[in-house]
């Protein structure tokens, strides 16, 4: 049920609104994501950068959601935003507090509570209706085309990340130690415009946002290509599938068959990364079969934390604990680290300091506790999400484009979290990913008055 600040969304016409006013709250906001298309100073060993400028847009954001709460003077959350917002709080502190050495966990608790609690509770205090919502996302796809149009450059003049022998692999701004950064950038982007495209015709959204936001989903499939990350394509191939199958089974064929008829033209007409792109695909097949460095690096990873879980079920080994406890669980057979070079780096050997799965990651640092809160929050607000989006079918207008963007990052963002972990700089996006998901799931969206 929406909270008593959010009694004005409940309007289905919002009142006129002074632009200004309205887009003051939302400048650090838009801030945080617009901020990631610029080049940023070389991160850390091991991938893991410091205080980035997003960051410190993404804490604006933070205060400008609770002096927003405080103006209201009205109750900030509704009591089911507050627990799936909150639960992840809880687990985290106790975490922190029962950690080896709750000092040295101190900065995962700082991260995580800016990523799953701070970012999201301010974005759903902030975007008011399916206006701000879609300025979000259009400002998701402007990140994303900058992104991915250096990554195609990148690919086209071998100046990107080195990639079986060859500095092919677009990254972006992102550098050879964050390979998955542009690849996430990319597939909020390429989501977050298609299901615009799909909704805008059954929303009350300007007639051009159709046409554009379809231009941009179809740019975006390029680079995504080329980032050559096979979690990347999973996720955004089934969050894909899951939103046409929502916007209409009709639909969904006719756009599944145009598609396959344009993959086929530029994979097998023109050849657009055939070679390398063709081994990529394939490997997917053969993880199990015939698994590459990589793919045997991360199931020792994997098997290390579900044994540091099986140590401490209930409350794991403390944020932060994951590096120090590899080695005492992993087999042997998992190696020092990965290489990385290209994109304007040198070569260095980057430590494996993560599982590479978020669930197994929060499992055996966070045990049971943290695994129930987080799960339980990311299932509410995608079911949640969902069900008021098939709902809402057939009610005639409304903010389906809306609802149909908040599922699809949402759903990407979980299935991606099966092979990648937080961590890098376009991390802070997930917080706002969620946030979007739960002013659909949590709150009413109605659209603004355009006048």
């Amino acid at each position: 049920m929406a909270a008593s600040w959010a009694a004005p969304l409940l309007r289905t016409t919002a009142a006129p609104r002074n632009v200004t006013a309205t887009l003051l709250p939302l400048l650090p906001l838009l801030a945080t994501v617009v901020l990631l298309a610029f080049p940023l100073a070389q991160v850390q060993a091991g991938g893991r950068g410091g205080l980035g400028p997003a960051d410190v847009a993404s804490g604006v954001l933070v205060l400008v959601g609770v002096a927003r709460a405080v103006r209201d003077r009205a109750r900030p959350l509704s009591g089911a935003a507050a627990v799936v917002i909150g639960a992840p709080a809880v687990a985290i502190a106790l975490a922190t507090v029962t950690a080896a050495d709750p000092a040295a966990a101190v900065p995962g608790f700082v991260r995580y509570l800016q990523v799953f609690v701070l970012v999201p509770a301010a974005v759903l205090l902030v975007v008011r209706d399916a206006r701000d919502f879609r300025l979000v996302i259009g400002a998701f796809a402007a990140l994303a085309l900058v992104q991915g149009a250096i990554g195609v450059h990148q690919y086209a003049t071998g100046t990107g990340a080195s990639y079986a022998g060859a500095d092919i692999r677009a990254v972006g701004t992102f550098g050879a130690s964050d390979v998955m950064g542009m690849a996430t950038v990319v597939a909020y982007g390429l989501l977050g415009a298609a299901a615009l495209a799909l909704g805008a015709r059954r929303a009350d959204a300007p007639r051009w946002l159709g046409p554009v936001a379809a231009g941009a989903a179809v740019l975006l499939v390029v680079p995504l290509a080329l980032s050559f990350s096979r979690g990347a394509w999973i996720a955004t191939a089934l969050a894909a599938l899951a939103v046409l199958l929502l916007s209409g089974v009709r639909r969904a064929l006719a756009v599944l068959a145009v598609a396959a008829a344009a993959g086929v033209v530029l994979v097998g007409g023109f050849g657009v990364g055939s070679a390398a792109m063709g081994e990529r695909l394939g490997s997917i097949t053969e993880v199990a079969d015939a698994p590459d460095r990589s793919v045997t690096d991360r199931y020792a990873m994997w098997a290390a934390a579900q044994d540091m879980w099986r140590g401490a079920p209930v409350t794991g080994v403390g944020l932060k604990g994951f590096p120090d406890h590899r080695d005492a669980h992993a087999s042997v057979g998992l190696s020092s680290g990965s290489d990385t070079a290209g994109a304007g780096q040198e070569f260095q050997r980057q430590p494996l300091l993560s599982p590479h799965n978020m669930y197994l990651l929060i499992l055996s640092e966070q045990g049971f506790v943290g695994a129930t809160a987080f799960v339980g929050c990311w299932a509410a607000l995608l079911v949640g999400g969902a069900r008021r989006l098939v709902k809402g079918r057939g009610r005639g207008p409304g903010a389906r484009d809306v609802g149909l963007a908040a599922v699809a990052l949402l759903l990407w963002q979980t299935v991606d979290f099966l092979y990648a972990d937080i961590g890098g700089p376009s991390t802070v996006l997930t917080g706002i990913v969620l946030g979007l998901a739960a002013c659909w799931a949590l709150a009413p969206l109605p659209e603004a008055d355009t006048a």
